[in-house]
C-alpha cells in the first residue's frame, strides 16, 4: 500500500511551544491552568488535565494559580483581569499572533478602521479584537466583505490559520471598496505550506486521512480542502475513527496529513494502524506462528518522512560521519558538517532531523544542525514579536553594512543603523559584540534586518528615565566630568549630564574650568535646580566645599604675617589672594615704607607679597594687609632698633586717624566695582 505522509502534518512551531511549555510545567507540580482549551485536541486537552493542569472558563476560575495563555491569545482586558484576580500569567501565545495583535493595535491607534479576516467565534479573533480600540469589523467571506459600509481608511490583517486563497478574494473585494487600504497578510507561512502540501498530497492520493480535533478550525480546513480534490476524504481524530474498509490496503494510494494542533503521537498511531494492516494482510501463515512475529511487524512500521524530528542513540563514529540508530530497519546517517555538537561520542542520545529518508542505499540522511538552526530562529522570531533585544557578531564590511552572526542567523546591518552618528569605518565592528534589534524579517530566506543604533537610542532613553526619576533638588549625587567648556563642566551623573557652572566651581574667582577639575575625574556634586521640560540640570560643585570665610579669622589673626599673590590693582590699594575666593586689601597708604603716588609704584598684579594682618572682618568678608608694617616688623628683628615710645605713639594714632578714611574709600570702591558689569 503505498502510503505518503505530507512533511509538514502535525504541530506548528507556536502549538508545540505551548504544548512543551505546559508539559513541563505540568511536571512542576505548581498549581495551573489553561484559559480556555490549550490546543483543539481532546487528547492533549485531557492529558493535561489528568496531570494537575485542567483549563477554565473565565479569570474569575483561576482562584490563584499559575494560568497558561494559550497560542490563540487574548486581549488585553482579560490579562488585566487576571492581573487584578492575583494571577501569574505564562503567555504562550504564538509569536505570528502576537504580530496580528501588534498590527491591529498600532492601527487602530493610527485612527484606521481595523478589519479582521477570519472567524469571528475563533478565539484567536476575539483576543485580536480585543487589542482594537476604535472601529473594527470581522469578515470571513467575498460577500461580507462586500456588505461592509463605507471606509475611507483601513488596515486589513488575517487570522493566522485563515486559508490563503480566501485571503486572496477577500482582500480584492475589499480594494476595490476602500480608497485607502492597508494589506498586513498575518497568514502564518506554516499555515500556508500545510495548506499546499495537503492540496497537492490529495490531487496524487485515492484516499485522504486528515488527523486533528474536529473543534479545530485549522483541521478542518485542511479536511475541506482536501475532500474537494479528493472525495475519498475522512477527519479522524485518533486511528479508531478510520473505517476497517476505508481503502483497499493494497492498491490504493493513501494521503495521511494532520492539523497544527495535532500531536506526535495521534499522528504516529493513524500510521502505525495503516501499516499494521498492510503487513498483517500481506504476513504468511508460517510468520503468524513466529514467536517474533509481533517484533518484526513492530520493526515494520517504524517510517520517517522527511523534516521529521526523532532522537536516536550514537553507535559507530566514522571519519567524516556518525551513525546513528533511530530505531527503524535502516540507521541514521549524519555528516560532521551537520552535527552542531562536534563532541558527541558513542552512546550519547541526540536530536536529529530527517533530511532523506534514503540515500540509495537504503539509510536515512539526518541533521542535527537543522534543528538548531528552526530553533534559533523561533527563539529569534519569540523576541522580535517580543521586542527583545539580540546579540549578535560582526562578520564582514559590506556594501551599505555589516553582515552579523545572530545565534547563528545571518543579520544585515544596514550603514544608517550601527550607531547614532554616522560611521566612517565599517570595518570596524567585524569582530565587535553587539546589542541589536530586529527590524524586519524574511521569513522564507531566514535573514533578519537588525539595528545597533535603536538599541543604543533605547537604552539611553531608558538610563535616562531612569536618571531623571532618582534627582531631585538639593541632594548630592556622584558624578563623572566628561567635557570643559569655557562657561563651565558638564558631569555624568548616572545616564544624564548636568553642568556645574563657572561660578560654581569655585568660591573664588577662576578664569578656567580646568583650574579646579579634570575630564573623566570622579566628583560630588550637589543638585541646584531641574528642568525636566528643558533637559537641563544645574550642578553644584563649591556647595560641597568649605566656605574660605568660615574661619579666615582663625587662619589669619590679626598681626600674623601672611604671604599672597597681588591679583587686582584699584585707585586706593592692591587686593591679594590669601587662598582661592579670600581676598586681603593693601590699602595705598599700606603698600610702602614711604608715601607713593600710585599702587603700582609698590604693587604689579602678579607680585608675590608679605604683608601683615592688621584686620579680619567676617561678616563683612574684609581683611585689611599691610605691606609696610610687615617690612618694618622685619626690619625691627633684623636691626634690633630701638624706636622711642613717643614716636611709636604718634605713628599709631596717625595710623588710627588715617584708617576709618581708608575703609570708607574702600566701601565705596567696592560698591561702585560690584555695581559695574563684569568685563
Amino acid at each position: 500500500m503505498p502510503l505518503e505522509i505530507a512533511p509538514h502534518a502535525g504541530f506548528c512551531m507556536g502549538v508545540r511551544r505551548a504544548v512543551e511549555a505546559a508539559e513541563r510545567i505540568a511536571d512542576e507540580g505548581t498549581p495551573a491552568c489553561t484559559l480556555g482549551e490549550l490546543i483543539h485536541n481532546p487528547q492533549v486537552v485531557e492529558s493535561l488535565r489528568s496531570r494537575g493542569v485542567p483549563p477554565i472558563a473565565s479569570p474569575s476560575e483561576a482562584q490563584g494559580r499559575k494560568v497558561l495563555i494559550r497560542s490563540h491569545g487574548v486581549g488585553p482586558q482579560t490579562l488585566a483581569a487576571l492581573e487584578a484576580a492575583g494571577c501569574e500569567v505564562v503567555d504562550l501565545t504564538c509569536p505570528f499572533v502576537s504580530r496580528l495583535h501588534r498590527i491591529a493595535r498600532e492601527a487602530s491607534e493610527q485612527g484606521r478602521t481595523v478589519i479582521v479576516v477570519g472567524e469571528a467565534r475563533h478565539p484567536e479573533v476575539q483576543g485580536t479584537v480585543g487589542w482594537i480600540t476604535g472601529e473594527a469589523a470581522v469578515v470571513a467571506t467575498e460577500e461580507e466583505a462586500a456588505a461592509l459600509p463605507p471606509i475611507e481608511s483601513a488596515t486589513v490583517c488575517a487570522q493566522t490559520t485563515f486559508p490563503p486563497s480566501r485571503w486572496d478574494g477577500i482582500v480584492a473585494v475589499l480594494r476595490a471598496k476602500i480608497p485607502d487600504l492597508d494589506e498586513r497578510c498575518t497568514i502564518c507561512p506554516a499555515t500556508e505550506e500545510r495548506q499546499r502540501e495537503a492540496c497537492e498530497l490529495a490531487t496524487r492520493s485515492d484516499a485522504m486521512i486528515v488527523i486533528g480535533g474536529r473543534h479545530s478550525a485549522n483541521t478542518r480546513k485542511l479536511y475541506e480542502s482536501c475532500l474537494a480534490l479528493c472525495p475519498r476524504t475522512i477527519l479522524a481524530e485518533r486511528a479508531a475513527e478510520i473505517p476497517p474498509a476505508f481503502a483497499n490496503i493494497h492498491s490504493d494510494r493513501i494521503g495521511i496529513t494532520a492539523g497544527a494542533s495535532t500531536p506526535d503521537g495521534s499522528l504516529k498511531e493513524v500510521v502505525t494502524t495503516m501499516t499494521d494492516n498492510e503487513n498483517m494482510v500481506q504476513a504468511t501463515n508460517e510468520e503468524a506462528a513466529n514467536n517474533d512475529f509481533m517484533a518484526q511487524i513492530e520493526e515494520t512500521f517504524v517510517r520517517y518522512r522527511k523534516g521529521q524530528t526523532v532522537t536516536g542513540k550514537v553507535i559507530e563514529e566514522r571519519e567524516d560521519e556518525i551513525i546513528v540508530n533511530i530505531g527503524g530497519k535502516s540507521d541514521g546517517l549524519i555528516k560532521r558538517s551537520d552535527l552542531s555538537d562536534k563532541d558527541v561520542k558513542v552512546g550519547d542520545e541526540i536530536e536529529v532531523e530527517v533530511v532523506n529518508v534514503n540515500d540509495g542505499e537504503g539509510n536515512v540522511v539526518l541533521s542535527q544542525r537543522n534543528i538548531v538552526d528552526r530553533k534559533a530562529w523561533a527563539a529569534l522570531m519569540a523576541k522580535y514579536e517580543a521586542g527583545e533585544y539580540v546579540e549578535g557578531v560582526g562578520k564582514e564590511a559590506v556594501k551599505g553594512g555589516l553582515i552579523a552572526d545572530v545565534g547563528g542567523v545571518r543579520a544585515f546591518v544596514p550603514a544608517s543603523q550601527l550607531a547614532p552618528r554616522y560611521v566612517d569605518k565599517i570595518g570596524d565592528f567585524v569582530g565587535k559584540d553587539m546589542k541589536l534589534k530586529i527590524i524586519e524579517v524574511d521569513d522564507k530566506k531566514k535573514r533578519i534586518v537588525a539595528s545597533r543604533k535603536a538599541a543604543i537610542l533605547e537604552e539611553s532613553a531608558a538610563k535616562k528615565e531612569e536618571a531623571w526619576s532618582r534627582l531631585e533638588e538639593g541632594i548630592v549625587i556622584h558624578g563623572i566630568v566628561r567635557r570643559l567648556t569655557s562657561f563651565g563642566a558638564f558631569v555624568d551623573v548616572g545616564g544624564v549630564d548636568g553642568l556645574v557652572h563657572i561660578t560654581d566651581l569655585s568660591w573664588g574667582h577662576i578664569k578656567d574650568p580646568s583650574d579646579v577639575v579634570k575630564p573623566n575625574q570622579e566628583i560630588d556634586v550637589k543638585v541646584l535646580s531641574l528642568d525636566r521640560e528643558r533637559e537641563r540640570i544645574q550642578l553644584g560643585y563649591k556647595q560641597l566645599q568649605p566656605k574660605p570665610w568660615d574661619n579666615a579669622a582663625e587662619k589669619y589673626p590679626e598681626g600674623a604675617i601672611v604671604e599672597g599673590k597681588a591679583v587686582r590693582i584699584v585707585t586706593f590699594g592692591a587686593f591679594v589672594e590669601l587662598e582661592p575666593g579670600l581676598d586681603g586689601l593693601v590699602h595705598i597708604s599700606q603698600c610702602a615704607p614711604t608715601k607713593i603716588a600710585k599702587v603700582e609704584d609698590a604693587v604689579n598684579v602678579g607680585d608675590i607679597v608679605r604683608a601683615k594682618v592688621l584686620s579680619v572682618d567676617t561678616e563683612r568678608k574684609r581683611i585689611s594687609l599691610s605691606i609696610r608694617q610687615a617690612l618694618e616688623d622685619e626690619a625691627m628683628d633684623d636691626e634690633q632698633l630701638d624706636v622711642p615710645a613717643e614716636a611709636e605713639e604718634a605713628v599709631e594714632a596717625v595710623e588710627e586717624a588715617v584708617e576709618p578714611a581708608a575703609e570708607a574709600v574702600e566701601d565705596v570702591a567696592e560698591a561702585a566695582e560690584e555695581a559695574a558689569p563684569e568685563a
